[in-house]
This record gives C-alpha cells, sequence and structure tokens, in this order.
C-alpha cells in the first residue's frame, strides 16, 4: 500500500513540474512576441531609421573613389583645334580624344581661349580638362549633334541628339577644370523647342511609344524633331568625376548619370534658367556624392530619377545612396528633388548642410509622382539647412503630380521614412506640404529641431500616417503632432 502512495505522491509531482516547465515556457513565448511586437512598432522602426540612417553615410562615401588618370598630356591645339570661338572644332576635339584612350588614357587638355564645338564623345580613361580661360562653346546648329545616339528623355529611352558631352558603357571619366562650358542655349535656338516639341509628333509621340512599349531602337527621333538634348549625358559608366568647371545654358538638363555607378560631382556650377534646365539628375544610379556645388537653374536644382511609367518598369533600377553636401540652391523648381521620373524607385538619400535662398526657388525638398509612374521611395534624410525663402513650401511630398497622365492607372506610389532634422527658414508659403492618396498614405515622416518662419498658410496635410514632430515650430509657435 505504501509503495502505490508513494507512486502516486512521485506523479503528481512531475505532474505539477511539467506544468510549470509550461506555464514559463507560454509566459517566455508572450514575452518575447511582444518585444518583437514592439521591434516592430511603427514608433520603434522610425527611431532605428533616424538612429541608423546617418551611420550609413561613411560607408557609402567609402565606395565612392575618384577615378585616376595616366599622367599623359594630349592638347586639343595639336589635333587641329583653333581658339578663335568660330571655327568648329569637333574633329579636334574627337582625335585627341581617341588618341588618349588607344594610348592607355590620360588627360585631353582644352588651354587658354575660345572653342566652337559640336557633340564631344568621352572614351574611357579620358579626363576632359577645361583650362582656367578656356570657353567651350557649344554649337546651337543641330545637325552637329546628329547621327542619332541611344538617349534617355524624361525618363524614356530614346535614339535622339546627341548631348553635347556624351559616354555610353565607358569607364574612367572625367569633365574638369577651372573652365566654361557653354551651351549657349536661348530663346532663339534651343529653348524655344520646348513648345515647339509638344506637337503630336514630338514629346507626345515618344511618350505614346513608351505606354506602348514600342523597341528602343524603333524610336527614332533627332532631325524634324524638337527634343532638345541634354549637355552632359553619361549612360551605364561607372567612376565618373566631374569636377570645378562651370556649365552655362543647357537645351535641357545640365548633369544626367544614367544607370551609373560610382559618381563624383564637387565644385561645380551649373547656371541656366532656361526651361527644363535642372541641374544636376541623376537617373537609375548609385553611390553618388555630390559636394560644393552651386546650383541657379530654371528648373529642379537636384533631381533624382529613375525612369518613366513602363521604360522605368522594364529597367526596375531604383537611383540609391546619393550623399549631397554643402552645396548652394539659388533658382530652381526645388532644392533636393526625388521625381517625377521616379518609377523604378529611390531610396537612401542624404542632404546635409546646404544653403537654399531665392525668390525663385519653389521648394527646398520635394518628393512627387502619381499613380501611373509609381515607384517606391524611402530612407531620405536631410539635415542641417538653411533656408532663406522658397515661393512654395519647405518640405513639398506629393502623390499627385500631373493628375491628368494618372487618370486611369493603379501604380501606387509608396513615400516613406523621410527625416527632417535642423532646417531653419525665413519665408515660405507653407511649412509642410504633405499630399498622399486615399489608397497609398505617405508614411513615417520624422521633424525635427526646425524652425520655420515667414509662413503664410501653416501646413497641408492629407493621407499621412505617423508623423513625428519634435521641437517643431512655425512663426514660433510650437506643433505637436
Amino acid at each position: 500500500m505504501s509503495s502505490g502512495k508513494n507512486n502516486g505522491t512521485a506523479a503528481e509531482y512531475f505532474t505539477k513540474i511539467f506544468y510549470i516547465i509550461l506555464i514559463l515556457f507560454v509566459f517566455s513565448f508572450i514575452l518575447s512576441v511582444s518585444k518583437i511586437s514592439d521591434a516592430k512598432s511603427p514608433a520603434a522602426l522610425i527611431k532605428k531609421n533616424e538612429n541608423t540612417g546617418w551611420k550609413q553615410v561613411p560607408e557609402i562615401l567609402k565606395k565612392i573613389a575618384e577615378p585616376k588618370f595616366p599622367d599623359n598630356e594630349f592638347n586639343i591645339m595639336k589635333y587641329g583645334a583653333v581658339a578663335d570661338g568660330k571655327t568648329l572644332c569637333t574633329k579636334a576635339f574627337e582625335k585627341a580624344i581617341n588618341t588618349c584612350s588607344k594610348k592607355g588614357g590620360g588627360i585631353v587638355e582644352v588651354p587658354e581661349g575660345q572653342y566652337l564645338t559640336g557633340a564631344i564623345h568621352l572614351k574611357s580613361n579620358v579626363n576632359l580638362h577645361i583650362s582656367k580661360g578656356a570657353v567651350v562653346k557649344f554649337s546651337t546648329d543641330p545637325k552637329n549633334y546628329l547621327p542619332v545616339v541611344l538617349a534617355r528623355w524624361e525618363g524614356v529611352d530614346v535614339m535622339n541628339y546627341s548631348p553635347l558631352i556624351y559616354a555610353y558603357e565607358k569607364q574612367n571619366i572625367a569633365v574638369t577644370g577651372d573652365g566654361i562650358l557653354d551651351g549657349q542655349a536661348s530663346e532663339e535656338n534651343w529653348w524655344k523647342w520646348k513648345k515647339l516639341g509638344n506637337n503630336k509628333d514630338s514629346r507626345p509621340r515618344l511618350m505614346q511609344m513608351n505606354d506602348d512599349k514600342v523597341p528602343v531602337k524603333e524610336r527614332i527621333f533627332g532631325k524634324g524633331y524638337y527634343l532638345r538634348p541634354a549637355f552632359v549625358e553619361f549612360i551605364k559608366c561607372k567612376n565618373i568625376l566631374i569636377s570645378d568647371v562651370t556649365l552655362k545654358n543647357s537645351p535641357f538638363w545640365f548633369l544626367h548619370p544614367v544607370l551609373s555607378s560610382n559618381i563624383t560631382i564637387t565644385n561645380v556650377t551649373t547656371s541656366g534658367l532656361g526651361p527644363n534646365n535642372d541641374g544636376c539628375d541623376p537617373e537609375s544610379s548609385s553611390d553618388i556624392l555630390i559636394k560644393g556645388c552651386t546650383f541657379n537653374n530654371g528648373d529642379d536644382c537636384i533631381a533624382i530619377k529613375s525612369g518613366r511609367n513602363n521604360d522605368g518598369r522594364r529597367w526596375d533600377i531604383p537611383s540609391k545612396n546619393i550623399v549631397i553636401q554643402n552645396c548652394k540652391m539659388k533658382d530652381g523648381h526645388g532644392g533636393v528633388v526625388i521625381g517625377s521620373e521616379i518609377t523604378g524607385g529611390c531610396w537612401n538619400v542624404f542632404a546635409e548642410d546646404c544653403e537654399m535662398n531665392s525668390p525663385n526657388l519653389d521648394r527646398a525638398l520635394r518628393i512627387k509622382s502619381n499613380s501611373k509612374r509609381g515607384g517606391i521611395v524611402k530612407n531620405i534624410y536631410m539635415r542641417n539647412v538653411k533656408i532663406g525663402q522658397v515661393k512654395e513650401a519647405i518640405v513639398k511630398l506629393n502623390m499627385h503630380y500631373d493628375p491628368p497622365e494618372a487618370v486611369g492607372y493603379h501604380y501606387i506610389p509608396v513615400f516613406e521614412n523621410v527625416f527632417v532634422e535642423n532646417v531653419t527658414s525665413r519665408k515660405s508659403r507653407y511649412g509642410l506640404f504633405l499630399d498622399g492618396l486615399e489608397n497609398s498614405h505617405i508614411r513615417n515622416i520624422n521633424i525635427k529641431s526646425c524652425k520655420f518662419n515667414g509662413v503664410q498658410n501653416g501646413n497641408y496635410i492629407k493621407y499621412v500616417d505617423e508623423l513625428k514632430l519634435n521641437n517643431f515650430c512655425i512663426n514660433g509657435q510650437p506643433l505637436q503632432e
């Protein structure tokens, strides 16, 4: 009998131990799930992005290295150039660049003087150096930019007039020096094509070809059409340097690296108030430093892009890992802009220590797309920016860009994880203008330690989730989310 009691007592003991272990296991599981849930909460994710975002910059900068060139010099005067500003020197540039590349690379030297030229096509391992006192004037005769080449125009692939300075599938290329590159565009030549390009056979035809997925080799424009060429366009290139030069009066966009990587743009000035005179437009490109540059433009100062509509979806390559430092933005539609040709997406953009100030500068930070262009834009950081005045808003995020284009389309854009810190301004119409979609809210916007004064209409906020305001003042009044 006693043996039976002992067996019963032992069974009860082990049963109690089992239940205690089970209870501890369940409690531990619930606690771990709670921690995971907390870690994935919007507030935790925002804090993580805020704390880790800027820490990526040193790693990005480590990957960006300026190309090196052999110490060989090829002076264009030895290849037939005439420094009178009247004689067409296209062949002299071509001979000097080809010789330089064939001999292993080096510097193509443009000495003091004025030079007239058509399209300049760079080759691998060539540094086109514009010396102080040198002015390269680009012809305004469209025939000097033929035959057509593969170009990217407003986010769409096309066979078009050659850009003024062009490279395709090259590496280790540069445009440097203290001289001037003058596109000579004006209302008397290239700029009047803005209106002419809207005839049904030019820009609308190209956009329809993109919608219809017409093969690029069949999208032949050039002579008889009115698609203005970019100033500097490098496509599928790597190891790029553009440094110290001044570029004036572009027919279209100024600096346009496409599908390229390892890009350094430093101490460059772009000055042109013509239509679509964007300053620097990296497109579907990565690992980029833009530093110490001055932009005075008729359109966006910096506009990051990644293809438009079907072409953007076909390539599906985002722009990413872009660092913008110590730049000055004067006139323009926006200081740092992402879009509107942003179908391939954009992430990891860092802008810091910049100055923006002009009654003709519309916005400081702008992201723009619509339901035809789509695109995922995330992890955008701006800090330590001083703004005198802008015409419209300090921060504008707009998913309704070009509303007629978006009718009937459902490629929903995504904007998330935007961090703005220590930005001050003295005058604007709006502080924040955040305009999402009912079916795609703008998410995770963090405004920290910012003071916007002289704001006429406060903020406009629609379809925004997780807007975090920390030490944020408008006209001296603290705002809470």
